[in-house]
């Protein structure tokens, strides 16, 4: 297979297994330069199996890997990659600064000092740059994590659970934080439980379910059709035309619920509303929905549902 040019990572075949165990099987996805991707699926999917067959922590059984262009077997290919481990613990006797200092050692690349303080104050630390590690809550360590993956400038950047330990503040400043990686054309492969911050910032998703992928795509190809909800009154039959014509239409009490297609046009909701007024349709409520992530989520896990049961 041609490994396209935007690929910061490409997975292909993956297959781990532990004695009787099979860990990933035939796991392939794509995450290219400038995307956020994202790694979903319940405890022993096989999500920390894959990131760590990614940076050379297991090799897998079969498959294959490229890392920003070079084969994965290569130590070199790892070295503009950043990665926040789920589980790690740095030196207590060693403050925020040094931590940084002794990573960029460690990855071989030349980061002047300013630029690594400016590291910790991206991730809130500006004020404990000279504060011993031993000090620091969970969520501190945790911040201070994310900025030895940012450290040595990374053009690949994999987060296993990056907001486990943070407050609403710190989900937030993280959020941001991979938003304009993304703007800088860094990729980002997220492993995460938090389903809501998923949804803020990823570009595709993979699920995972017993080692497999279950479903993958964008969010629109994964959630499908999206709901409007109108309260109304007199809606005559050109109306009831109308509004099947945008969709398909229920009744659920006094609201209309019109189910609207994945590819349906921004302009679709304001044009329909006009046109229902023209109609002499009063319109009380407009209220757009989609089913979540999560909700999608659980459906494929409870179903068993495929990609190739879907298609």
């Amino acid at each position: 297979m041609t490994v396209p040019a935007s690929a910061a990572v490409w997975a292909s075949g993956l297959r781990k297994r532990y004695r009787r165990q099979v860990a990933v099987d035939g796991v392939s996805f794509t995450v290219n330069r400038g995307e956020v991707l994202a790694l979903l699926g319940p405890n022993g999917a096989g999500k920390t199996t894959v990131i760590k067959m990614l940076l050379g922590l297991v090799r897998p059984d079969a498959g294959e890997i490229m890392l920003l262009g070079r084969p994965g077997s290569e130590p070199g290919a790892r070295a503009r990659v950043g990665y926040l481990p789920e589980l790690f613990r740095y030196q207590p006797w060693l403050t925020a600064a040094e931590v940084l200092a002794l990573h960029v050692r460690l990855a071989g690349v030349a980061v002047p000092d300013a630029e690594q303080r400016e590291r910790l104050g991206q991730v809130g630390l500006a004020d404990r740059t000279d504060d011993r590690v031993g000090g620091f809550s969970k969520g501190m360590q945790q911040r201070l994590g994310l900025a030895v993956a940012l450290v040595a400038r990374p053009d690949l950047v994999i987060l296993d659970e990056p907001t486990s330990a943070l407050d609403p503040l710190g989900r937030a400043d993280v959020r941001d934080l991979v938003l304009s990686l993304k703007e800088r054309g860094i990729a980002v492969l997220l492993n995460s439980h938090l389903i809501g911050e998923v949804e803020r910032v990823c570009d595709r998703v993979v699920i995972l379910d017993k080692g497999r992928v279950a479903a993958a795509g964008t969010l629109a190809e994964l959630l499908g059709q999206s709901e409007l909800r109108l309260r109304l009154d007199d809606v005559g039959p050109a109306a009831q035309r109308r509004l099947a014509a945008a969709g398909q239409v229920t009744r659920e009490g006094d609201a209309y619920v019109v189910g609207l297609p994945a590819d349906t046009k921004p302009e679709t909701v304001p044009d329909l509303v006009r046109d229902l007024v023209e109609l002499g349709v009063r319109v009380h409520a407009v209220e757009p929905g989609r089913i979540t992530l999560e909700e999608r989520l659980l459906d494929i896990l409870r179903t068993g549902e495929s990609d190739g049961d879907r298609r």
